[in-house]
């Protein structure tokens, strides 16, 4: 009795783990109470339980990561070319729109992507209005493709069409191309579905005079602009490469200026290519994309890896794929809604769920994986200093390895956190970080806030149970 008597009689240091009704009684009797947020592994779920008992720690799975992980890093995109999408792109074709995210036909796509595939049509020349454009796309004559399927990748709806002209990224390590649009900077842009006059003025601009211009400068840089030395000097000055890439556009423009200065066309014609790129500081995005596609490219298709290699969002559905399993073989769930900071006269009503293959910077471990060493990112994405740097911590807790070409200076210099392992976000509940725009669900309105969402679990789940079932010799 005497010392059950001491400790009550001493101050407690009282740590609740649980419901918070218990830490909400205690504070109302003036103790000191820490609340530990707590959940049971794998969210309690018996059967998936059993999975990561069974699959943790094998030797097989192990070797499998390092190696998708070991390929991820050690790829090395170039950009070496500027050509038209039909002209570059693995299996595109004439009558053929690539779009962002999981596979989805036009029934179920979101008003953003409807409105640029209608804005991509017209600026094919197929259609001349929004209904010819519709009606065309109803009566079967466009096929619809994910990017991710053909090498490619897109910000927000993601569409590509045959004439676009897109960048292309080789991995000169392991001999893989990526591909991606021209960002077409803010404002009206196809990407957040708008399609009138200023919107196609610009892309066919951008296919008649930027692309050609551009494609001569880049021939003149010997061997290609190395992306990834690229990005990893703007990680060093304050970019996270997603959503904010001023310093790498910068370091973009320094490579390319001279080069198109040197190209033999009117110039006129040239300033303006070089007002483009200098006015638009997410210019970058469109090559920090496919440099991280064809990293993870190079690593998928490993037996019994567990990395992640693909994360995508197409407004309606967010999918992810694994490495180990199917090369098109995706793991879907409804797409969250984004939260953030909204503009102004804008709601959070008036967005749409999340959209884009941007997340692929995130698969990389850049992108909302970086924001630690970002800070600025917070003034547009929403929370603080330390949540970003709080951020960037958490995803070590789910991936495999660090990534020291991209390391990040007020983590000391510790490489990104690189290799989303879905056996550590099932038993973990911690879900990978993405910082993106949010697209008002309207067609044409464009882009309405920033912020920060998560994939839903259950695509992780679906993925862990797929992945017990090809694995059972494991």
């Amino acid at each position: 009795m005497g010392s059950i008597n001491s400790l009550f009689s001493k101050d407690l240091k009282i740590l609740n783990l649980g419901t918070s009704k218990f830490e909400e009684d205690l504070k109302e009797q003036n103790q000191e109470v820490i609340q530990l947020d707590w959940k049971p592994a794998a969210g309690g779920d018996i059967e998936l339980l059993k999975i990561i008992d069974r699959l943790a720690g094998n030797e097989e799975i192990a070797k499998a990561n390092k190696e998708a992980v070991d390929r991820m890093i050690n790829s090395h995109p170039i950009l070496v070319d500027i050509d038209q999408a039909i002209n570059v792109i693995p299996g595109m074709k004439e009558n053929m729109i690539l779009h962002s995210g999981p596979p989805i036909q036009w029934e179920r796509m979101s008003g953003p992507m409807r409105g640029a595939i209608i804005g991509a049509l017209i600026y094919e020349g197929k259609a001349e209005t929004e209904e010819e454009a519709v009606s065309l796309v109803e009566a079967g004559e466009i096929e619809f493709a994910p990017c991710n399927e053909h090498g490619a990748v897109g910000p927000m709806d993601g569409i590509v069409s045959p004439s676009m002209p897109v960048h292309i990224v080789h991995n000169k390590t392991y001999g893989n191309y990526g591909y991606c649009t021209v960002n077409e900077g803010l404002g009206k842009v196809l990407r957040y579905g708008a399609f009138d006059d200023e919107v196609i003025n610009r892309l066919t601009w951008i296919e008649e005079e930027f692309a050609p211009i551009m494609r001569e400068a880049i021939k003149g840089c010997e061997g290609g602009i190395d992306i990834k030395a690229l990005i990893s000097q703007a990680v060093h000055m304050g970019d996270e490469c997603h959503n904010r890439n001023k310093a790498a556009t910068s370091l973009f423009f320094r490579e390319i200026a001279t080069h198109v200065m040197d190209v033999d066309a009117d110039e006129d014609a040239k300033r303006r290519v070089l007002d483009f790129i200098k006015a638009n500081e997410h210019y970058f995005l469109n090559l920090s994309m496919p440099a991280c596609k064809v990293a993870t490219d190079a690593a998928h298709g490993i037996e019994n890896s567990t990395i992640v290699t693909t994360m995508a969002r197409n407004g309606v559905d967010f999918g992810i794929r694994v490495s180990g399993l199917g090369k098109d073989q995706w793991f879907t769930a409804p797409a969250n809604m984004i939260k953030g900071l909204m503009f102004p006269g804008y709601t959070e009503e008036d967005a749409n769920p999340d959209i884009g293959d941007s997340a692929i910077t995130e698969t990389m471990g850049i992108g909302g994986f970086a924001m630690g060493g970002s800070p600025a990112i917070v003034q547009f994405v929403g929370g603080s200093v330390e949540d970003a740097i709080n951020y960037s911590e958490s995803m070590y807790e789910i991936t495999t390895s660090e990534n020291s070409n991209y390391s990040i200076p007020t983590l000391n210099f510790r490489g990104s956190a690189i290799g989303i392992d879905i056996l550590k976000v099932v038993e973990k509940g911690i879900l990978p970080i993405i910082n993106t725009g949010m697209a008002h669900k309207v067609a044409g309105i464009g882009q309405v806030g920033a912020g920060l969402v998560t994939p839903p679990m259950e695509c992780f789940e679906k993925a862990l149970l797929a992945f017990k079932e090809n694995s059972k010799r494991i």
